[in-house]
């Protein structure tokens, strides 16, 4: 046997791969620290491999190296095996890894990872009876040491097979493009290692292992790419714009909507992403689907690759029909051509939003020249509301207050009223709220513009009174996002105290609140404005689900009825019961209840029979500029 010291070799080994390998699983850990990666189950899994084959290549260096000095000792057959268990478990790990990443069925995985765990631990026992019995490696009178055992060998193949028949049987559960991926690396790593083999070399066998790892990194933590669905993300859609644009290529949209699936923490379940998957690379050449936000999917493809794709639109809009056939899920589709100017600006996500409130559910929509107009004076609404934003005038002449009076059944008087938005901008004109609204409220603006109308609303009460009209008080509509804004008390209570108004002056019209936490938020903030005096309305309520026991949780001073629980009453008597014992409910909880949206005599008649306390209308007044209110209560303090 050759002393310690001596040069001895196995199979012609160099540490460089090992070095190698090491230093690229660092890097992946560096980028990862660098880059934001979703921290899902799948990305823990991940994390996992990396040091367990860093550990592999360190045992492997060390392996050697003790070999080289000490010859067979115990210290060299321990690196050996924590070198061999290293590697089965990263093997492990790649089949725990796609069990979680495919989503497989609970039985399904708890068999493939019991058979996974029984291989581990008996390639590891072999290995290590094997090496400590003096048969794992054998010494040459030359000192040249080989490995006397194909444990190691049958091992590695065997979880080589195992991770691809699982690949194998999940392939409907990935994206293809992902799948190719995957199966790219396994094999570049199998012919790294037939080639070490017919070489006679054992330096690359860790290093195959950083193919796969590298895959998983790139497809699934680092490309946008969602492995189920077959989609890429807005930033990849803004990518493939940018591009197109510059290289001058035409392209076709496809857009799809699920206000279902617009809800946070829902997403589709399997079988819809399954058939998303085929929509994407079916119908049409070079095709790309990108998922831009909450059910919100857009289908990309070059019209030069698809010189029939008026054919192919017809032959995925008719699928599309044979699927709503069984999902029934509502939708909303657009298609259209590529504009310069929109890709100039990247704002096709914006374009298609833009067109989708505009557009009734279960309908498909070409994109028209109207909609560009459309989308113009959007953007100019915007750019407008970003300016009130910045400029945050609590007078802003672009911002105009107009008042809806509300009829008191009690006094027979028009003595509280409910402030509504408008916008007056220089090349639009009048703006009603359905057309700025929904735009301040994505891009953080709603607040200012409820600052500046509260403003107003209380600068006019001020004169009311002070002029002598017996006015109680005016609501101002707030959003539910403004309430999440920690200075908002602050807010309110001081341009109301700056005004020189008495709080119970102002009310604040709220809706039903969706979530726990949202519920939460609007109890405290009632609470502490209520101890200024203010009064706080539950607006459009029966426009959508009330929980009853939450409502009753909240001091609201009045609930407003909607429109279309009137309507509602008018059409049986049934109805119009159960109205006016709701009605009935609040007032004996001391709830004031106003029916909003009074249109006729009739309306009037029933809404007096159904326990109301006030009522708004149109049969009272269409919204009038605030500065008109003053009119209004003049002739009805005149008549009485």
């Amino acid at each position: 046997m050759k002393t310690p010291g001596n040069p001895i070799y196995l199979n012609n080994y160099t540490p460089a791969a090992d070095i190698a390998t090491i230093s690229v699983c660092l890097v992946i850990y560096v980028l990862l620290f660098f880059s934001y990666t979703r921290k899902s189950t799948s990305y823990r899994v991940f994390l996992s491999i990396i040091p367990t084959l860093i550990v592999a290549c360190m045992a492997d260096i060390g392996f050697h190296m003790s070999l080289f000095a000490r010859g067979l000792d115990p210290l060299t057959y321990v690196l050996r095996c924590v070198y061999h268990a290293g590697l089965f478990t990263v093997f492990f790990l790649f089949t725990l890894y796609i069990t979680v990443v495919t989503r497989l069925e609970k039985k399904a995985q708890n068999y493939i990872l019991g058979f996974s765990t029984m291989l581990l631990l008996a390639i590891v026992i072999v290995d290590i009876v094997t090496s400590f019995g003096g048969s794992a490696l054998k010494m040459t009178d030359e000192g040249i040491v080989s490995s006397g055992s194909a444990i190691f060998f049958i091992g590695y193949i065997l979880f080589a097979v195992t991770d691809v028949v699982l690949l194998g049987l999940v392939r409907n559960r990935l994206f293809k493009r992902v799948m190719y991926g995957f199966y790219g690396s396994v094999a570049i790593s199998f012919l790294i290692l037939l080639v070490q083999r017919l070489a006679g070399q054992s330096s690359f066998t860790a290093f195959s292992f950083v193919f796969p790892v590298i895959a998983m990194f790139y497809i699934m933590h680092s490309s946008p790419f969602d492995a189920e669905l077959g989609a890429v993300d807005a930033t990849a859609l803004h990518d493939t714009v940018r591009y197109n644009y510059g290289k001058k290529i035409p392209f076709i949209f496809i857009s799809l909507y699920l206000p279902t699936f617009d809800v946070e923490g829902r997403q589709m379940p399997e079988s819809l992403q399954a058939q998303a998957r085929h929509f994407a690379s079916s119908f049409f050449r070079s095709s790309l689907l990108f998922n831009v936000g909450r059910g919100h999917l857009i289908l990309l493809f070059p019209k030069s690759r698809n010189a029939d794709y008026e054919h192919r639109i017809g032959k995925i809009l008719k699928a599309f029909a044979d699927q709503h056939r069984i999902y029934q899920y509502d939708h909303k589709i657009v298609i259209g051509e590529s504009n310069d100017e929109i890709s100039r600006k990247n704002e096709y996500v914006s374009f298609i939003r833009n067109i989708n409130r505009s557009i009734k559910e279960n309908t498909i929509h070409r994109v028209s020249p109207d909609d560009l107009t459309a989308f113009d004076r959007s953007e100019y609404i915007l750019r407008q509301l970003e300016n009130i934003y910045l400029t945050h005038d609590l007078n802003d002449s672009r911002v105009l207050v107009y008042c809806q009076p509300v009829y008191n059944i009690r006094t027979g008087k028009y003595d509280t009223a409910e402030a509504l938005m408008r916008l007056m901008l220089p090349e639009t004109g009048l703006v009603f709220p359905d057309q700025f609204i929904y735009l301040a409220e994505e891009h953080g603006f709603i607040h200012v513009l409820t600052e500046i109308v509260l403003h107003k609303t209380c600068e006019e009460m001020r004169r009311l009174i002070e002029d002598g009209y017996d006015f109680c008080r005016i609501s101002v509509n707030v959003s539910m996002l403004e309430l999440k804004d920690d200075h908002f008390c602050e807010d309110v209570s001081g341009i109301v105290t700056g005004s020189g108004i008495s709080g119970d002056n102002i009310a604040i019209e709220l809706t039903e609140s969706q979530s726990e936490s949202d519920f939460n938020v609007m109890k405290t903030k009632i609470e502490e404005l209520k101890e200024k005096g203010i009064k706080f309305y539950l607006d459009d309520f029966g426009t959508g689900y009330s929980n009853m026991e939450r409502i009753m949780e909240l001091p609201f001073d009045i609930i407003k009825f909607d429109r279309s629980l009137v309507v509602a009453s008018g059409t049986s008597e049934r109805s119009e019961r159960i109205v006016g014992n709701l009605a009935n409910l609040f007032n004996e909880l001391d709830y004031s209840v106003l029916y909003e949206g009074v249109e006729t005599d009739s309306d009037e008649s029933m809404c007096r029979e159904m326990s109301a306390s006030y009522l708004q209308g149109y049969k009272y007044s269409r919204p009038i500029p605030i500065e008109e209110l003053r009119r209004f209560a003049e002739k009805r303090n005149k008549a009485g």
